[in-house]
């Protein structure tokens, strides 16, 4: 009974010391808030933020159009009104929201209404969707910001967020697959199927042309 009675202060202490440590550790973190972006190819865009510090995750999808679980297939061939999508999850203590649309502006040529480049058609087209009086306003002044730092108009609309749905799951982290595909190439593996994609298609030196060395994912 004395070696249990003395144990009690050890215990309570120990008790204190792992709340104290509980509230730091959620004092450091901040909530987890989602933003949706279209920026062309959805595995570039998700390619990009999966690297960005704060950022949790990344998710393929559709959204802005009128079509209740789209396919790929449907997306592309047009009529549906959805844009390929990104769904990005942050830690709001890491990254701020305006940094996050300010990384993205400078990720895709935003004066292109078109698609985004060797991708043709509404559905390639560049948006950000938003869900509230907040979002909007940074959306806002990342939009200007980037309007004047390139002297050119952008295209880019910022539209209230609709209806997202994922993307099938082989759209998902297809940058860095390690599945053998066919390709144009011949059967190679995923991974190295995204590079020559996102280098044929000319990303990196469109965005390289238009943003210099503000240009945050290049080689991504």
């Amino acid at each position: 009974m004395r070696t249990l009675r003395r144990s009690h202060p050890i215990l309570l202490s120990l008790a204190i010391l792992a709340g104290i440590f509980l509230q730091s550790v959620q004092a450091r973190a901040g909530e987890t808030r989602d933003i949706i972006v279209a920026g062309g190819c959805f595995w570039c865009v998700e390619a990009d933020f999966e690297r960005v510090r704060g950022v949790k995750e990344a998710v393929s999808g559709y959204t802005g159009g009128s079509v209740a679980n789209p396919t790929y297939k449907q997306v592309t061939a047009g009529g549906t009104g959805h844009y390929e999508a990104v769904r990005i999850s942050y830690d709001s203590a890491v990254i701020e929201l305006d940094q996050l649309y300010g990384l993205f502006f400078r990720s895709i040529d935003p004066t292109d209404n078109g698609g985004q480049f060797c991708d043709r058609g509404q559905s390639y087209a560049t948006a950000i969707f938003v869900s509230d009086s907040a979002e909007r306003a940074a959306a806002e002044r990342a939009k200007a910001t980037a309007q004047a730092q390139l002297g050119r108009k952008i295209v880019t609309p910022v539209l209230d967020a609709k209806a997202f749905y994922e993307a099938e799951d082989y759209h998902q982290d297809y940058y860095k697959g390690t599945k053998r595909v066919l390709t144009r190439f011949g059967p190679i593996r995923q991974d190295d199927a995204y590079k020559r994609y996102r280098k044929g298609c000319g990303r990196d030196a469109r965005i390289e042309q238009l943003w210099g060395s503000d240009a945050p994912f290049i080689g991504n």
